[in-house]
């Protein structure tokens, strides 16, 4: 269904609505091991992502926020559960199908930002598109009006240690957004930047991230962007304790 749904918007140029959940997770648990403990982070996650929604995932350190986040785009295998993205089984596919659908349909913000040092920074923006096969000139164009809406189109031909944190991050978020996936992932996409660029960065991932046929997930601690989620999910020693629009009094 979901590759249907992609050839479809491929074919049409417009969007295709999700019928069903952009993520599901069924069971989803993850174990570590340390020494000869087992710690488990997750317990047993049912959750449902809807497309259309800006939903933030917000909790402690230590609750399981980056680990959830990273199961649901593939990075990291779950020790029991389901994950489906787009109505595909994610975790069913082979290694080499599982890295093309990340990268047509996915883009990951990390909160370390993971900027290639040798390139600037319009390169960096611009590598998902090349990995798809663009044209290096025309991808670079792309990356650079990415650069260009985050305010940061006068940095692009800066190396990343040229630039400050907050101009990294901005960069990381261009390379997340610049081919247009289906789904965003973002840890922590606001904690370098001050309140202005912070919701900035917020007005920019509504504007390309959700729509009927796309969700963002944001994992943050970022109390000043609170307001403009259209879900908030609170995670508590590996459980999904609140589902609302709004965070809880005792929070």
């Amino acid at each position: 269904m979901a590759r249907a749904a992609q050839r479809a918007q491929d074919r049409t140029g417009g969007s295709v609505p999700v019928s069903g959940p952009a993520i599901s997770t069924r069971g989803v648990t993850r174990d570590f091991k340390a020494g000869q403990q087992t710690i488990t982070v997750l317990h047993g996650i049912d959750l449902d992502v809807r497309a259309g929604e800006l939903t933030f995932l917000v909790g402690e350190s230590g609750s399981g926020k980056t680990t959830l986040i990273s199961i649901m785009c593939g990075i990291l295998w779950p020790t029991e559960g389901e994950v489906e993205v787009f109505g595909t089984d994610i975790y069913d596919l082979s290694d080499d199908a599982l890295v093309d659908f990340r990268l047509q349909n996915i883009g990951f913000i990390f909160q370390q930002y993971n900027l290639i040092p040798s390139i600037d920074a319009a390169s960096n923006a611009a590598v998902p598109l090349i990995a798809q096969g663009m044209d290096r000139h025309e991808a670079r164009e792309k990356a650079v009006a990415m650069l260009e809406k985050l305010n940061i189109g006068d940095q692009a031909a800066k190396l990343p240690n040229q630039l400050s944190g907050g101009q990294q991050q901005r960069v990381a978020i261009a390379r997340a957004l610049v081919h247009e996936p289906r789904l965003v992932v973002c840890d922590e996409p606001t904690a370098a930047l001050d309140a202005a660029s912070g919701r900035r960065v917020m007005d920019l991932l509504r504007e390309v991230a959700v729509a009927e046929d796309r969700a963002c997930i944001i994992v943050t601690h970022d109390n000043r962007i609170f307001d403009m989620a259209d879900r908030i999910l609170v995670l508590e020693d590996g459980k999904v304790t609140h589902d609302g629009k709004h965070m809880p009094e005792d929070h």
